[in-house]
């Protein structure tokens, strides 16, 4: 069953163990048991796999704890989307994903990178593969996974620092031994965008296989001037030595560009100029982004004993990209007038990751012990350097050359860095300012401790620390100043869970984290950030986690999230002030199969936070924080062949900015699919996008830098396994 499950999974979405909440029938506990008996050890792992197994809340393994803990005893929100829904809903970015995940939304990244805000909190570096940091901006493909685990709440003692809000680690596949198989599929939309996604698995000797997974996608949307390529391959080998050992190793190479468009601006009273929606303000040549990547990973799992294992992984990443783009930054209604910014930005990084765990499980007087002790040690080299844009009119004007104002109209007039401004005049520009340039170089050491104690049936807490030594140092090339900061800090774990009965847990959990003043990037630490200590973050959790039935769950959180960020004092610059903010909120996420021939997914979030000064509150919201947001998918299998799926996420208006002046209006979105399987070899799916053909702005980069969310768009897939 494991190995029809492994072929299935991407492709039709088979019903099987690996996920039970899309199969035909929901299996019953017992089922459930005996097939895990049949396939596991006595801790619950098929073989040396440090994974968690057994029928826990919707989906019956997670990557990202490192132990083998059931779900439903873990004292924290999480959501898992399978390889399966990702397929039926017919997500293609980790930005779909996030519309029906409670407690996080999108942010616009600038058009060239992922950005998540979990739980009010936003990151572009809060990113693992397989566990493993992944914290370069571009955007992730879903064309190599088995799943994604959107872990909301406290992360720092396994993950060390940021993870303030939440973390999102993307499982990839692995060679499946003594099989082989392959599959592929192929879509296009409305737009002119396809793709192709191909997925062979052979087995290379008893002990070994070799899976290769590869994608090209072209790309293409509802804007004008917007497309680009995507080249993805990814081949993995998996040897198991003996009983006790298993080996993964993998390389990845990505080469991606694209156009980069960073929408539209607001109008006086701070809402999107609808007028514009059509619109794209930026250079066909001048707006893009580049990204390459080479990264191998490698992966040993060795059980010493039943109850002692461990592992060891090691990634190293090479990385570059160019991201260049003209943008708007203000818009003058009465003349329809709109001023353009731009710069162009290089970045090259290489990323080594090294962790490994030791998981025991034993007893100490009756008391049970899941014991994790593990370490992690990175180092990253990273480049970096910005030239600002400069508007040969605007320097003869004497007036800030990176600024230039043209006629808001379409086509926008504005071509190989020669445009016509306004005033009719023609200006030429180009990327020749030097804004800095830094060469940084980034040693992070970590060592955790964590031990769930089962002191009976009805009572596990969960204690755990983690010590980060974060060491950064700066180089300016422009002046040839060298700055250095070390930070070293103790982040302290505390779970508590209650078993009324076997189904249900009631929990509560504290956890701490920092991230220090470089930020996520670590571009410069120029003065006075390298004289500041870290932000540092407090995560209050209590919540609820109910398995109504086999295959069918219900869980629910409330929270709080603090953090302190140090700051010069206005009146004296060698004295610091703390500046407090908190953000609170609740959500909810029901998901499962209702009945043998429904599978349905729906979740809830309310938040609320408020901007905090040296004098206190400001009155003013927490950007791109949404105060309720709901979202709810159906499948509905209404012959053996034949599926429908439908689904609805919508979020309140929200704020683009820090001063509240620019609002993202509130909106509701329609989606739909029809799934045909022609033979149990052959899918044919159409996925239709915005239904009700809403226009929305669903995030921001800034005021003025407001997406345009498509309208009705749809997508026709074809999938077939061999």
């Amino acid at each position: 069953m494991i190995l029809r499950a492994a072929r299935c999974a991407l492709f039709l979405g088979c019903a099987s163990i690996a996920f039970p909440a899309l199969a035909d029938t929901a299996p019953d506990a017992s089922e459930t048991a005996a097939a895990d008996s049949a396939e596991a050890d006595d801790t619950g792992e098929r073989g040396p796999n440090i994974i968690v197994t057994g029928n826990v809340l919707y989906a019956d393994q997670i990557n990202a704890l490192r132990t083998p803990t059931p779900i439903i005893d873990v004292p924290q929100s999480l959501s898992i989307t399978t390889a399966d829904q990702i397929v039926r809903q017919g997500f293609d970015s980790i930005g779909d994903i996030v519309n029906y995940t409670p407690g996080v939304t999108n942010s616009q990244g600038e058009g060239h990178r992922d950005s998540v805000v979990f739980r009010g909190v936003r990151s572009t570096a809060d990113f693992f593969v397989d566990g493993v940091r992944d914290d370069v901006e571009y955007y992730r493909g879903l064309y190599n996974l088995e799943q994604v685990e959107i872990l909301r709440g406290p992360n720092a003692l396994l993950f060390g620092r940021g993870g303030t809000g939440g973390i999102l680690n993307r499982v990839t596949k692995k060679g499946v031994v003594g099989d082989t198989f392959g599959g592929v599929r192929a879509s296009v939309d409305t737009f002119g965008a396809y793709d192709i996604w191909a997925d062979l698995n052979l087995a290379t000797s008893d002990t070994s296989a070799l899976r290769i997974n590869g994608a090209y996608e072209h790309l293409d949307n509802h804007r004008d001037l917007f497309d680009g390529e995507q080249i993805s391959i990814n081949p993995t080998f998996r040897a198991e030595l003996g009983s006790a050992t298993t080996i993964d190793l993998s390389y990845e190479y990505l080469d991606h560009e694209r156009f980069i468009d960073r929408g539209i601006p607001t109008d006086d009273n701070g809402d999107p100029v609808r007028a514009l929606k059509r619109i794209t303000f930026g250079d066909p040549d001048n707006n893009y982004a580049t990204f390459k990547a080479h990264v191998l990973r490698g992966a040993v799992q060795h059980s010493f004993s039943d109850n002692l294992k461990g592992n060891f992984t090691a990634s190293w990443g090479d990385y570059s990209k160019v991201y260049a783009n003209y943008f708007p930054i203000g818009y003058t209604p009465a003349n329809n007038i709109v001023a353009m910014d731009g710069y162009i930005d290089t970045n090259q990084r290489q990323n080594l990751v090294l962790s490994g765990n030791l998981i025991g499980e034993f007893a100490t007087g009756g008391i049970g012990h899941t014991l994790i002790v593990g370490g992690e040690y990175i180092d990253t080299s990273n480049n970096n350097d910005r030239f600002n844009a400069v508007f040969d009119t605007a320097v003869a004007d004497g007036r800030r050359a990176d600024v230039e104002f043209f006629s808001a109209v379409r086509p926008f007039p504005l071509r190989g860095g020669v445009g016509t401004l306004a005033s009719g005049r023609t200006t030429r520009v180009g990327f020749t300012a030097l804004n800095d340039d830094t060469e940084a170089d980034l040693n992070v050491f970590s060592a955790y401790i964590q031990d769930e104690v089962k002191i009976a049936d009805w009572l596990r807490v969960v204690l755990g620390a983690r010590f980060d030594s974060f060491e950064i140092t700066v180089l300016d090339n422009r002046t040839g100043a060298v700055r250095t900061r070390k930070d070293e800090e103790v982040t302290p774990r505390v779970g508590l869970i209650l078993k009324p009965q076997d189904n249900l847990s009631l929990y509560g959990s504290y956890s701490e984290t920092f991230l220090p003043r470089s930020g996520d990037q670590f571009a410069d630490i120029n003065p006075p950030n390298d004289a500041l200590d870290p932000d540092t973050f407090s995560n209050l959790e209590a919540g609820v986690k109910w398995d109504i039935r086999a295959g069918l769950s219900l869980t629910a959180a409330v929270f709080q999230i603090e953090q302190s960020s140090p700051q010069v004092a206005d009146s004296n610059p060698d004295t610091l002030d703390v500046i407090d903010s908190r953000i609170r909120g609740f959500e909810a996420q029901f998901q499962g199969q209702v009945t043998p021939g429904w599978f349905l997914t729906a979740g809830y979030s309310y938040l609320d936070g408020e901007q905090q000064s040296r004098t206190g509150p400001t009155g003013r919201r927490v950007r791109e924080l949404p105060e309720h947001m709901f979202s709810i998918w159906n499948n509905v299998q209404a012959t053996d062949q034949l599926g429908f799926g439908l689904g609805l996420t919508a979020q309140d208006e929200t704020f683009a900015d820090n001063g509240n002046t620019a609002t993202l209006p509130a909106y509701a979105r329609v989606d739909m699919a029809v799934f045909y399987d022609v033979n149990p070899s052959l899918r044919v799916q159409l996925n239709v996008e915005n239904l009700l053909d809403e226009l929305y702005f669903p995030n921001a980069h800034s005021a003025d830098e407001l997406t345009v969310a498509p309208p009705i768009n749809a997508r026709l897939t074809v999938s077939a396994q061999f």
